[in-house]
């Protein structure tokens, strides 16, 4: 229940549209009610004197009640359907708000084709709670409520014969709701599995197609669909069972009416015309007990696929701002890392250890060192992609939660190791982050990453589309983009996380030349295993296991002769190796 208690919040923009909807669904079966009641009146009333006087006005009566009765039909699907439909915009924007806001640790936990069934499968069923279920729920109600009224003005006797059956449909539907409601949850699981398997397959096309695994994964997927369709069958013969018993049950009690019925009005104690009333009042009521199936069946399959978006909602945000976060003055770029000890986790060591580093606004600092000394994890920090301890790392000497986000975040242009690109044009790639970008912009930013060349030559310039996740660009070509991206932006602190291992040494001078000029007026700090990509900063520091062991210019770090020597003379080493 409390699954639904959130989700009725939803309607509370639309309550305009859910009152009009359930008034029109009053009128609807309201005036629908009169058409019995005025049918078998005119049986009657014919029965004593027939004429085309009386045959047309009561006609043309009927036509004109069934008439009112279709327009407030009409009108109430066209609202209460076009309402739930802004219902699941609400939700749908809602969920992928949290989506991102939600820490990168929730996506390495979670696949990315489950969220996306949850954003798709899950979400059409909750739809169904907001228009039709509510729309069939409240019809079948008032059909009930109203109509038995009317059939007992008729006939006692005969409107109890009803009950014989109907006790056995609502258990009919109670038994089968309940088997809807935990098959339909496992199948959206098994959904997810599909998605998941499936996303996974398409991005990593180079890699199945690297291995030959066509075929393996086509059996594989196989399998998964077949165990799929078999689960919905078995959910498929649920359905097939339950409705065709409910009509064996309302047509045993629509079999009874008519026996007893036809006995009571060859007796005398009711009239023919009040028999054709009765009966077209049980016509009138057995698509509600059908469509009480339909309601079940929905309501089942809605909150199972609600439990499912709850579970993603009811995580929080660990990065968020804090009470005391304010809009700050612009950010110089003086970054200090303060007696910093960092973990992923209590129970894991820490991947960094007493790091106390002061960086200069304007300053250029590299890190190098083996992989995972905690290069990435310290640059993850910077803007919040995990939160250090408070008052450990600095901008500007204030503690990072003390800055909005998005101040925070606005002020960093970051390429991180793993590039990703959008499945958009080059031009639009570079532009991201940045709301209004001229295209003499897009060029500057381009040709500061050196990527100028490289799109020249392609037919469509900048407005060439990159294919998901950068397919159609070699590794170097996104690196460039992604750094083209950062540059773009014009950050106050610009970082390079082992931007440039995909390029050669020659292209790597020529973007860092061109680098320099954007790096003097900023604070950049850059990652890297190469040398030769850190020898001309400002500071170079070197990580092991955590810590900061060296620390210095190229020069100093050469004639001290530790960690960063024996890298620079392993790489002279492998250079002199390749040549040869």
């Amino acid at each position: 229940m409390d699954d639904l208690k959130k989700f009725s919040l939803y309607f509370r923009p639309y309550k305009k549209e859910l009152v009009t909807g359930i008034f029109c669904i009053v009128a609807s079966v309201v005036v629908g009610l009169f058409i019995p009641m005025l049918v078998g009146r005119t049986v009657d009333g014919l029965r004593a004197d027939v004429t085309w006087a009386k045959l047309t006005r009561y006609a043309l009566t009927i036509l004109a009640v069934s008439l009112v009765s279709g327009t407030f039909l009409f009108l109430q699907r066209r609202i209460l359907i076009g309402m739930s439909r802004h219902v699941e915009f609400d939700l749908r924007q809602d969920f992928y708000r949290h989506l991102q806001q939600l820490p990168l640790s929730f996506f390495q936990a979670n696949r990315t084709g489950d969220l996306m069934a949850r954003a798709t499968n899950d979400l059409a069923a909750v739809r169904q709670l907001a228009g039709p279920m509510i729309m069939y729920t409240l019809q079948t109600v008032l059909v009930v409520v109203l109509i038995l009224p009317l059939m007992l003005r008729i006939s006692v006797r005969l409107t109890l014969l009803l009950f014989v059956t109907m006790p056995l449909v609502s258990l009919t539907v109670k038994f089968f709701g309940q088997q809807v409601h935990s098959r339909f949850e496992k199948i959206q699981d098994f959904f997810a599995q599909i998605s998941a398997r499936a996303q996974e397959n398409f991005t990593g096309v180079r890699v199945v197609r690297a291995y030959a695994q066509e075929d393996a994964e086509i059996a594989v997927f196989k399998k998964l669909n077949r165990e799929y369709a078999d689960r919905n069958l078995g959910l498929v013969r649920i359905d097939a069972v339950m409705r065709p018993l409910m009509q064996f049950l309302i047509g045993l009690g629509f079999v009874l009416i008519l026996w007893y019925g036809g006995v009571l009005a060859v007796r005398g104690q009711i009239t023919v015309g009040q028999f054709t009333e009765f009966n077209l009042y049980l016509t009138r009521l057995i698509w509600p007990l059908i469509a009480l199936g339909y309601v079940v069946n929905l309501y089942q399959r809605g909150t199972a696929s609600l439990k499912r978006m709850n579970a993603i909602f009811a995580i929080k945000p660990n990065i968020a701002d804090e009470e005391g976060a304010r809009p700050r003055p612009q950010i110089k770029g003086r970054i200090e890392f303060r007696n910093l000890t960092f973990g992923y986790s209590e129970h894991l060591p820490p991947v960094l250890r007493d790091i106390n580093l002061v960086i200069e606004a304007g300053q250029t600092v590299a890190f190098v060192g083996r992989t995972g000394t905690g290069k990435s994890t310290l640059m993850n920090l910077l803007p919040r992609m995990m939160d250090a301890p408070r008052g450990t790392v600095l901008i500007d000497d204030l503690p990072l939660a003390d800055y909005p986000l998005a101040q925070l975040r606005s002020s960093i242009g970051y390429v991180p190791q793993e590039t990703f690109l959008f499945s958009e044009s080059l031009a639009e790639n570079i532009a991201f982050g940045v709301e209004r970008a001229e295209r003499a912009e897009v060029e500057w930013a381009a040709e500061i990453a050196g990527l100028s060349e490289d799109i020249r030559g392609f037919p469509d310039g900048f407005d060439t589309l990159v294919g998901e996740r950068g397919i159609t660009l070699s590794g170097g070509q996104k690196q460039r983009t992604a750094i083209a991206r950062a540059v773009m932006r014009q950050p106050r602190i610009l970082i390079l996380d082992d931007a440039l291992s995909s390029v050669d040494t020659y292209t790597e001078e020529k973007i860092l030349a061109q680098l320099r000029g954007v790096m003097r007026e900023r604070t950049s700090l850059i990652v890297s295993h190469r040398v030769s990509t850190v020898r001309d900063a400002d500071l170079i520091c070197v990580l092991d296991e955590g810590r900061i062991i060296e620390r210095g210019t190229h020069d100093e770090l050469l004639e001290r002769g530790g960690e960063y020597a024996a890298l620079y003379e392993r790489q002279l080493l492998e250079e002199e190796l390749a040549a040869s």
